[in-house]
Parts: C-alpha cells; structure tokens; sequence
C-alpha cells in the first residue's frame, strides 16, 4: 500500500502539493486527472523520491520512503513523460544496461529482456538503433525498460502521450495483464478514455489538492448517468445530467433544435469538474 499523509510542496510562492492525504492499496489501477499546473506530476516525483516534501510523510508498505531508501526504490518503476533513451544505441542494449544499473543477474536479465520485448511486439527490432523507432516503439521501450527489474509499483506519467490510437491499445493491454499480474499502477494522463478504461479509482487534482477519488462509475453516477448534449441559441454546446433516462427525456423536450442523449462519460465528469473549477 502507499499511504500518503498531509503531504506538501511549494515552489516560491506556488503550492503545488497542497495537503494530500491519500491511500492507494495493492494491486490498483490508480489515475491522477488534472489540467496543466495541477500538481500531478509533482506529487509523482514526490512518491517515487526524486523530491523532497516541504512537509508530510510518504509509506510504501508501512516503509518510509526518503531518497536514500533503496530498498523501496528498487520496487519502484518508472515511466517518464519526456522520452528519456539513449538513442544512439540499440534497443536491447538500453535494456541490458538498465538491467545493469539494478545488478540484475546477467542469465536472469537476458532472459527478462527478451519476454518484455516480446510482449511488447518489441522483439524483431531489438537491434535497431532507438533513434530509428517509432514514437509508439520507444514508449513501448520507456515501459520495457521500467519494467526490466519487476517492480511491485509502476508510475507512469503521461506514458502514451503524441503516439498512435494502435500502439496506445497496445500499451493499454499490457498494462492491464500487469496489473492482473498483482502491480500496482499510477497512471497520470491527458487521454480521458484512457483513465477510464484502465482505472480502477481516479483522483481528479487541481491547484494542488485532490478534490475527488473515487471510482470511475461512482464519479459518473454521481454526476449523473446520462447526459443531454445540445447547441444553445449562442451555438455554445451546453450538457445536463440525469440519474434517469426518463428525466433527461423530459428535459429534451424542452429543447428547440437537436440533441442527442448519451450515457455519461469519465470526460463529462472531467469536464464538468474543470469548469466548476474555473468559474
């Protein structure tokens, strides 16, 4: 589990971890939503120990994380938002030399190389140089990489950002086979679909806090199941949310002009929370 208690981090005059207390059990599918400058990818590097809390405490299985903690650290994984390879070698041997990093056994490591190549339809360009990969290709490696030395918790800021809809599915479905494997997984993400697909709880974050944390289908009923989507006079798009399709109806008959009426999406949620936020 990590347990998170009233944890802080300021830049100057900026708080952009601003009292966070959250638990993340074992084995969750975890996604951290938020527009830009909401302290997401703050709070990550304050879990994974790459910063150092103004204030507050961070456990990963009842041990205290801090940066000279290697014990914890080696459990971690992580997948960076910026694509961090060395790109004038090949792709086996940026894992080779992370493996080589953690003093992984070089039998064990060869072995572990080639199944996450593999799994990741990796393995017929292992001897490509990494700056001759595809965008898809060399996210696919970042979470190869991360993955080399079988970490208990996997964070992955932004891992599927600029890449196309198939290599996106891709990573998608190996990232569920990990978490089915027993992983724990905290996801920050731009792609709402994908938080939804994948998440087993979703905090939605802003101006530091966490203001929701729940799971997508309770975020979404608690909005409202389905939802009406039509132009108003200005032609700005405007949406209303039901419990029951019986009362959206009622509501869309007061409408002049089309609509449509949908089930409600982890996007409404997230757009309705945005804007509640701005206004």
């Amino acid at each position: 589990m990590i347990d998170i208690k009233s944890l802080y981090k300021s830049y100057g005059k900026v708080m952009a971890v601003n009292d966070i207390s959250i638990q993340i059990p074992k084995g969750t599918f975890f996604g951290l939503l938020g527009p830009n400058g909401a302290g997401k990818t703050t709070l990550i590097r304050l879990i994974i120990g790459l910063l150092d809390a103004d204030k507050g405490e961070i456990r990963i299985d009842n041990e205290k994380l801090s940066r000279d903690n290697y014990n914890v650290k080696r459990r971690i994984g992580v997948v960076s938002q910026h694509i961090n390879l060395d790109k004038e070698i090949s792709v086996f041997e940026n894992m080779y030399f992370s493996g080589m990093l953690y003093k992984l056994d070089k039998k064990v490591m060869k072995k572990r190389i080639i199944e996450l190549l593999r799994f990741l339809n990796l393995e017929k360009v292992q001897d490509r140089i990494c700056k001759r990969l595809s965008g898809g290709m060399k996210r696919k490696l970042m979470i190869a990489r991360a993955l080399l030395h079988d970490p208990d918790y996997i964070f992955l800021d932004e891992p599927t950002v600029g890449i196309d809809l198939n290599s996106r599915k891709e990573i998608w479905d190996f990232l569920k086979a990990m978490k089915n494997n027993g992983k724990t997984i905290i996801l920050t993400t731009h792609y709402i679909e994908e938080a939804e697909y994948l998440c087993d709880r979703v905090a939605l974050m802003d101006k530091g806090k966490i203001f929701y944390d729940d799971t997508p289908r309770n975020l979404i009923d608690e909005l409202g199941r389905f939802t009406v989507e039509y132009f108003d006079d200005n032609q700005k798009t405007k949406y209303h949310y039901f419990n029951t399709l019986s009362e959206a109806k009622k509501y869309s008959d007061m409408i002049n002009g089309k609509y449509t009426i949908r089930d409600t999406t982890l996007e409404d949620v997230f757009y309705s929370f945005a804007n509640k936020k701005v206004n």
